[in-house]
């Protein structure tokens, strides 16, 4: 079964959406990126509508079985961690109301499934987005590669069976599944329902 994954890097000036479909041997395929934008000088009501009004179109015109979003965590910069959890708030709020599952993962964790390296900087990031997806050039700005890394994350994360013929992963792929084992975690299976 395809798994339809849809990833938010969210933000009060930019927020990053980003869908893929997953297949059950982890091969991801591009559908969407975009990048809301609110300006700085809108009321905080406003910008959150906009993102709200941005995010609903993604979901009605593209049906995502999952919701994958950027975990809040603390940093030096208190006004951009409030903008990222009101944004996350929207995007709890919207899923929520449509039934669907949301995963939360931090960056670190995103950059190990995705390059093997949880100290992976952005650019690294961005390179494997797009050798993942196939893609020829790396989506701009960063907020909409870290929202297609999201979804991958997501996707994979959530036990989509690797195939057993392991010569077809790709090596970030290869990476989270040693990963996997030698924590002797065992991949759960995609959930249906979501």
């Amino acid at each position: 079964m395809t798994v339809r994954v849809l990833g938010i890097d969210p933000g009060l000036t930019r927020c990053g959406v980003g869908v893929v479909d997953v297949e059950p041997n982890r091969t991801a395929t591009f559908v969407t990126v975009d990048v809301i934008r609110t300006h700085k000088d809108d009321p905080l009501e406003k910008r959150l509508l906009d993102i709200g009004a941005g995010i609903e179109r993604v979901l009605d015109e593209f049906a995502p079985h999952a919701v994958a979003l950027e975990r809040v965590f603390a940093q030096q910069n208190l006004g951009t961690v409030m903008g990222v959890a009101q944004a996350s708030g929207v995007v709890l709020l919207l899923a929520a109301r449509r039934g669907l599952a949301v995963g939360l993962h931090t960056p670190t964790e995103v950059k190990a499934a995705l390059t093997g390296h949880g100290a992976a900087d952005k650019k690294q990031l961005g390179a494997m987005v797009a050798r993942i997806l196939r893609l020829n050039a790396v989506p701009k700005p960063a907020d909409a590669s870290d929202a297609l890394a999201l979804a991958i994350c997501h996707a994979w994360r959530q036990g989509i069976a690797p195939p057993a013929n392991t010569a077809s992963l790709t090596p970030a792929q290869e990476a989270w599944r040693a990963a996997e084992r030698s924590t002797g975690r065992t991949p759960a299976r995609p959930r249906l329902d979501a």
